[in-house]
C-alpha cells in the first residue's frame, strides 16, 4: 500500500506544471486581475444582449441564424473568461446584477426596433469592444517582457500572459466579425442611427470604467 501510494504521490509531482519565471509585479498582477474582470463582464453584457436580441427577433427565418451564430460565439467568450476568472482566483464585478438586467434590456429593446436597431446596436457595442480589446493587446506586449525567467534570468513574456494575448486576439477578432455582419445587415438603416449608436457606445464606455475599477 505504501509502495502504491509513493508512486501515486510521484506521478502527480511529475504533473504538476513548475512556473518558467517569477512572480509579476504588484502593477503587473493588478493589471492581468482588471483585464480578467472587465473582460469577463464584458462578454456577460455581449452574451446578454443577443439574448435579449435572439428574443426579440428570433422569429425572422433569415435574422435567426445570424443572430444565433453571434450569440453562440459570445456564450464562448464568456465561458471563457468564467473560467480564466476562477482560475486567477480575480472577483467578479460587484456590479454584476446591473450588468445582467441592463445588457439584456438593451439587447431586447433595441430588438424590438427591428432588424435595423438591432444590428445597429451590435455595431456600437462591438466598435467599443473592439477598441478595449486592442488597448488591452498593446498594454499586454508593452509592458509584461521584462519578467525573469526562472532558470535563465533572462527577461520574457511568460505563457500566463502570450496565452491571454491570444485569447484576446482571437475574440477581438471576432467581435470585429460581428461589426460587419452588423454593418451588411443594415445597421446604419436604423432611425435615429448617430442617437442609438452614441448612446449605446456611450453607456458601453462607462461600463467598461466602472468594471475596471468596481
Amino acid at each position: 500500500m505504501s509502495l502504491i501510494l509513493k508512486r501515486l504521490q510521484s506521478t502527480v509531482a511529475e504533473t504538476v506544471i513548475k512556473p518558467t519565471h517569477k512572480a509579476l509585479s504588484p502593477a503587473q498582477q493588478a493589471y492581468l486581475e482588471r483585464v480578467i474582470r472587465v473582460d469577463q463582464a464584458g462578454e456577460l453584457g455581449a452574451n446578454l444582449i443577443y439574448a435579449g436580441q435572439y428574443m426579440a427577433l428570433s422569429h425572422k427565418p433569415e435574422l435567426k441564424p445570424i443572430l444565433k451564430h453571434m450569440w453562440d460565439q459570445e456564450i464562448h467568450h464568456h465561458n471563457t473568461f468564467n473560467n480564466l476568472q476562477v482560475e486567477h482566483r480575480v472577483r467578479p464585478s460587484i456590479l454584476t446584477p446591473i450588468w445582467k438586467v441592463g445588457a439584456f434590456g438593451m439587447g431586447l429593446a433595441t430588438g424590438l426596433l427591428g432588424k435595423e436597431g438591432a444590428m445597429a446596436c451590435t455595431e456600437a457595442v462591438e466598435t467599443v469592444i473592439g477598441g478595449h480589446y486592442n488597448q488591452q493587446l498593446r498594454v499586454l506586449s508593452n509592458n509584461y517582457g521584462d519578467v525573469e525567467e526562472i532558470e535563465t534570468g533572462k527577461p520574457s513574456v511568460s505563457k500566463q500572459v502570450t496565452d491571454l494575448q491570444a485569447q484576446i486576439s482571437e475574440f477581438r477578432d471576432e467581435e470585429l466579425e460581428h461589426l460587419n455582419t452588423a454593418v451588411q445587415n443594415d445597421s446604419h438603416e436604423a432611425r435615429p442611427y448617430w442617437l442609438i449608436t452614441e448612446t449605446i457606445k456611450l453607456t458601453c464606455k462607462a461600463a467598461v470604467w466602472t468594471a475596471e475599477r468596481v
